[in-house]
This record gives structure tokens, sequence and C-alpha cells, in this order.
């Protein structure tokens, strides 16, 4: 059996122009679909996929860094309520999806993955500020 490479072990230096901030434990960095506003990818720099795989001390910095971008995300898109996604099925690294939900969105309050959705591209330009505005938050 041939093993895919881990696409997230690599997500920090293939999406550059996304990335937000690099924390102790993790990377995080701006989705490139933006159909939900805010919504950002915070991933393990240890190849791991379960929390239990982290000693204590390591799960609960990493936990902070979670609870740090959420609340970063939160002052700056002041959503109705953050989603926190731990899945791993589809990617095996610990990784969270973090969106800012509205209780406006055609979506509310189902997951995001429940309807289908065109994916929203931003230019350069909005990327770059959505991402400032996150990591002034972060400071």
């Amino acid at each position: 059996m041939t093993l895919l490479p881990c696409p997230m072990c690599h997500r920090w230096e293939s999406d550059v122009e996304l990335r937000i901030a690099e924390f102790d434990h993790s990377y995080v960095i701006l989705n490139r679909d933006q159909f939900f506003p805010g919504y950002t990818l915070l991933f393990s720099k240890t190849h791991v996929t379960e929390l239990f795989h982290l000693d204590r001390r390591v799960r609960g910095e990493l936990m902070e860094e979670v609870n740090r971008t959420a609340k970063a995300l939160f002052d700056v898109f002041r959503p109705d309520k953050i989603n926190y996604e731990l899945l791993g099925n589809m990617v095996p690294h610990m990784h969270w999806h973090l969106v800012p939900r509205f209780a406006s969105e055609k979506a509310w309050p189902r997951p995001i993955w429940a309807d289908p959705h065109d994916e929203l591209f931003l230019t350069p330009e909005e990327y770059r500020r959505l991402i400032a505005q996150i990591q002034e938050a972060l400071t």
C-alpha cells in the first residue's frame, strides 16, 4: 500500500499568501474559500491525528492557540457563533476549521458542509486585508 503525502504537513509552505500566524505548536492560515467569511484553518506543526497523541502540556498550549485564534476571529467578524471542527477523516493531520457563523446565513444553523455552495475566492488585496485584520486582533 502506498501512502500519499500529507497535504497539511506542507500547507504552511504551499499557501504562503494565506498565512496568518505561527504559534509554538500550530500554524494558522485563512481558508482560500471565503464563502463563510473568516473561515480559518489552524493545524498542528507535528503530524499527529488525535489530541491524546500529545502530552498534556503541549495539548493545553495548543488548545490555547485554538482559543486565541477563535477570539481574534470573533473580534474581527462579530459572528453569532464560532464553529470549531476537528475532524480528520479526509486529511489525517490534526487541524481545526474555525468558522465564524451568522444567523443571517442561508445555511444557518446547519453545518457548513450540509449544503453545497460555490467557492468564493477573493482578490489578493482582499485576502491581505482580512489577514491583516486577524493578525491585528491576535496582538
